[in-house]
């Protein structure tokens, strides 16, 4: 195969309750014409289409109106469309302040997903501030691609840089940046790709930045998929649907004519859409190859039973068989981040949201090898902090993928996915002996004992796990941290350090600005500008347009939730 400059996946949809074991795999079939009359198709809608169900919200207010006497009710009164509260966001709270003495051991998971970031700007882009829980710190760096060190050959797959300098927010602390550049493969090496499009054509997906957008953007991952390669077309609504059987990549008007023929119309039940893209994959299963569904949807579910678990179990049970999950998030309103983010998880995948067609450029064709392939998985770090010189540290972001200390060395415990060219980086606040950034009193009776290995310059020791693709037992790769790292003056580190300050900046007052003591957005702003180095698609020159939007709308406070906020009627 020949995933020319992108690597073509996605499928669009959310999803509801499934169970399905068998993982066996049949000759791919050769077949290139979508259905004749798209009878399986025709299934998924409604027996209207183009009308969508009344929204709860909806209902219930009109509830509220006919309880009222007739001469109360105001015939200019509307119900409201899309009510902000019905946007659904996983709570979680800062990492905190750690003292090396008492915790000298942090573990995480690797993150390559970057939904929140395109998530906010959508926000922002409609006058408003994100809820606090919409931000998630890492995800937000990690948007971004860094010039670090990349493997050369992939029995390495990645290469490991370390920075450590003065601290933006906080000169009383220091920054420690790990930034790992996973292996690019030429396009020559890139497996052949079996995807599986699984799309949500149910009435909520009907507004411009939904199906028309979706449908746009898969086509242009369509123009990058070759004769060697498999796509087909699932869709749900109501009821599932194949509406483009397993098609070799090079039949673009076939894929094209299956793409333009959809339209939203009918209530949401993932479930058995995701079994059938399932049953497809296995069908056009290539050994040796990509073999992925590709979920877009706003993940609004509102018919059948939702049963999250069974999901989650079903997808776990496909991607032991081999067959991975991407989900692609669409629109607002509705939204529901925290199950696309969960999706992705569990289907050894990665979680997009698309905001616009460049977006989807970005997903879908420039980063297509590093959506699509995998070259190293259940990536997990542990850095272990030597008292002697470090006295508190703060894990910047990561909330949801921390691991306990004995999970780094235990081969059973799932972690995150790294694909092929992909940027990852981690920040952590550090406080030095000595020096008056320490926050937490020390314990009465500690025994700071430190270990005589290695004591004189480290300050810290970095060990990073990883499986092969196909491997069940896990690789070490380990690194001490030295002092002598160490840059005083902040304008003296790399632009990619100062860059992922400024965004870590930025994140962390979107969530409120616990740690950042006086740095402001203009601080922010001037950091950013100074540290755009290398940036051919505009994204970081993006980044500073942004700052300068949430500062006018900074006298906004962040929102907790969109329940707080949702307007009472």
């Amino acid at each position: 195969m020949k995933l020319k400059p992108i690597v073509a996946v996605f499928s669009l949809s959310l999803l509801a309750a499934c169970t399905i074991h068998n993982s066996e795999r049949a000759s791919r079939p050769q077949s290139t014409a979508v259905h004749p009359s798209l009878v399986e198709m025709e299934e998924v809608m409604a027996d209207q289409p183009q009308q969508l169900l009344p929204d709860p919200a909806k209902r219930r207010y009109e509830m509220k109106l006919m309880a009222q006497p007739v001469a109360g009710i105001n015939a200019s009164v509307r119900p409201p469309s899309e009510p902000l509260d019905r946007e659904n966001y996983a709570h979680f709270k800062d990492n905190p302040l750690k003292r090396a003495a008492e915790f000298p051991v942090s573990t995480f998971s690797i993150d390559v997903d970057s939904a929140s970031y395109a998530n906010l700007r959508r926000i922002l882009n409609e006058g408003r501030l994100p809820p606090m829980d919409a931000v998630r710190v890492e995800e937000m760096i990690n948007y971004f691609n860094y010039e670090d060190m990349a493997a050369e050959q992939r029995d390495t797959p990645f290469g490991i840089t370390t920075e450590v300098a003065a601290n933006p927010w906080n000169p009383e602390t220091k920054l420690l940046r790990i930034g790992i550049k996973a292996w690019q493969p030429r396009q020559s090496e890139m497996p052949p790709a079996n995807l599986v499009f699984l799309v949500d054509v149910s009435g909520s997906m009907h507004s411009p930045d939904k199906l028309p957008l979706l449908k746009r953007s898969l086509r242009l991952l369509s123009r990058s998929l070759d004769a060697d390669d498999r796509v087909s077309l699932v869709v749900y609504a109501g009821a599932s649907g194949v509406v483009l059987e397993p098609t070799p990549g090079n039949k673009r008007a076939t894929i094209e004519q299956a793409l333009q023929q959809l339209s939203a119309g009918g209530s949401t039940n993932g479930g058995a859409g995701i079994r059938l893209a399932y049953a497809k994959a296995r069908e056009a299963f290539i050994e040796g190859g990509i073999n992925r569904v590709i979920l877009a949807t706003d993940g609004d579910f509102n018919v059948g039973t939702v049963n999250h678990q069974a999901l989650i179990d079903l997808i776990k049970q496909q991607r032991q068989a081999g067959i991975a999950l991407t989900t692609l998030g669409f629109g607002g309103g509705n939204y529901n981040d925290h199950l696309m983010e969960q999706l992705a998880d569990q289907g050894d995948g990665n979680y997009a949201y698309i905001d616009s067609l460049m977006e989807a450029r970005k997903v879908l064709v420039r980063e297509l090898g590093a959506t699509l392939q995998t070259v190293a998985k259940d990536v997990k770090i542990q850095i272990e902090f030597n008292p002697e010189y470090v006295t508190e540290y703060r894990l910047v972001g990561y909330e949801n993928r921390l691991l306990a200390r004995e999970d780094f060395n235990n081969d059973k415990v799932d972690a995150g996915e790294i694909g092929a060219g992909h940027s990852i980086s981690a920040l952590y606040e550090i406080s030095l002996s000595g020096s008056t950034g320490q926050r937490i009193e020390p314990l009465r009776y500690a025994q700071g004992q430190v270990s005589s290995v290695g004591k004189s310059d480290e300050l810290a020791f970095l060990k990073l796990r990883f499986k092969h693709p196909g491997e069940t037992e896990s690789e070490l790769i380990e690194t001490p941290i030295l002092a002598s790292q160490i840059v005083q003056d902040l304008s003296s580190s790399s632009d990619d350090f100062r860059f992922a300050a400024a965004v870590a900046a930025f994140g962390q007052s979107l969530r409120g600005g616990k740690y950042l003591k006086d740095m402001g957005y203009d601080e922010m702003i001037e950091l950013a500008r100074g540290a755009r180095g290398n940036d051919p698609d505009g994204e970081r020159v993006e980044f500073v347009r942004l700052l300068g939007l949430a500062r006018d709308l900074s006298p906004m406070k962040p929102q907790a939730n969109f329940e707080q906020t949702a307007v009472v009627q």
